[in-house]
């Protein structure tokens, strides 16, 4: 018996119906994710991660960790009303999906109401949620994704959020002096919210050993404040140091996050990045974006460590603005070998309105891989949680 041409292509469908639907991870066709990784390094422009590159490898083209990842687009920065973005601004509109002004933190001041954000959307599908940085873990990029609040210094207040309403389950950076300072914040919150956490059930930590031992004694609650502000800089910081460093509290919490079936959200934010920008300090920001990239590191094995694993995890690399207008000028090219030093200048000490460069893999990230606006981000990664 012979078959017909439209036999063919109903048998074709048939197989490519099976390939997709029973072969094929069902995150990579439907674009969800069981968890998702949003790293950030905040203030970090292109020219940045050239300059790291450089003074990583010289005159060998290797890339960075996060620059080999599977897509590679860009997002518009600006906030409400501006050209120009800040933090706070930036990371909510990650979070919460929409343009605010500069200082709101997933809150609008003139009352109109906002959505929940990604951490929210996490918790209530019964994922955990985690957030890191290098900064006060109440400054404004992790306070986006924990919090809802008129002004970025309403610290207490973002704090007991935290703890009280989205209940994050891991919470490592600076910002111990925050915490339990006698004043009232800005939105008048007052009170010793270190103290709040401990009667709430979190695993306070305040160093790296400490970490260590939370997290093999099986915490499932962790805060970790390991400075007053934020953690000390990179290229100043003494190998005796009782501080983690952004690539172990990364470690810290992937090991904590993972005890949960269902998955969860986690924010790992390189803060001091954008402090060298501010401060047009080029070791300092070198050294920042290295720390960064050996985070991104640590994740990508993590993710590689199980097939399954890899096939349901949405990993996003992008910084929320560029500060500083950094520029590599130098040396021009004499047909020598780089050694490693370039020549370098900036526009100014502030933000930039520039747009920034997203490197993402895994479910969803397809979506990411073009020009794109930062608004954009709720979407896909609130789809990848569905």
């Amino acid at each position: 018996m012979t078959r017909s041409p439209v036999d063919e292509v109903h048998l074709s469908r048939i197989v490519i119906f099976v390939i997709i639907f029973f072969i094929l991870p069902a995150s990579s066709c439907s674009g969800r994710a069981r968890n998702i990784i949003l790293m950030v390094p905040d203030g970090m422009g292109l020219a940045n991660v050239t300059a790291a590159r450089i003074s990583k490898h010289g005159s060998n083209p290797l890339p960075l960790s996060f620059e080999t990842l599977d897509q590679i687009g860009y997002q518009r920065t600006f906030a409400a009303g501006g050209v120009i973005t800040d933090s706070a601004a930036a990371a909510s509109a990650w979070a919460c999906g929409e343009k605010f002004s500069n200082g709101e933190v997933c809150y609008h001041r003139d009352g109109r109401p906002y959505q929940p954000n990604i951490l929210e959307l996490a918790m209530k599908s019964g994922r955990s949620t985690g957030l890191v940085a290098t900064e006060a873990i109440t400054d404004a990029t992790p306070a986006a994704f924990g919090a809802h609040v008129p002004f970025r210094r309403c610290w207490k207040e973002i704090a007991r959020q935290y703890i009280e309403e989205s209940h994050v389950s891991v919470l490592l950076g600076g910002g111990k002096a925050l915490l339990t300072a006698q004043e009232a914040d800005p939105c008048g919150t007052a009170g010793d919210l270190l103290r709040l956490a401990q009667e709430r059930g979190y695993r306070v930590v305040a160093d790296r050993k400490e970490l260590e031992k939370a997290v093999e004694e099986g915490a499932t609650k962790l805060l970790g404040l390991f400075s007053d502000h934020a953690l000390t800089p990179e290229y100043i910081r003494k190998p005796e140091s009782a501080e983690p460093r952004l690539r172990e509290m990364a470690t810290a919490a992937l090991r904590v996050l993972e005890q949960n079936e269902a998955g969860f959200f986690l924010l790992i934010e390189g803060s001091l990045v954008d402090r060298a920008n501010h401060e047009n300090n080029f070791p300092y920001q070198v050294g920042e974006v290295l720390a960064f990239d050996e985070a991104v590191a640590v994740v990508r094995a993590w993710v590689d460590q199980d097939p399954k694993r890899k096939a349901e995890t949405l990993l996003i690399v992008v910084p929320d603005h560029e500060t500083g207008g950094f520029a590599i000028t130098g040396p021009f090219s004499t047909g020598k070998d780089a050694d490693g030093e370039v020549e370098t200048a900036w526009t100014g000490k502030k933000h930039t309105g520039v747009d920034t460069i997203i490197w993402s893999s895994g479910p969803g990230s397809e979506r990411l891989g073009r020009a794109i606006d930062n608004t954009d981000l709720y979407g896909i990664m609130a789809d990848a949680l569905k």
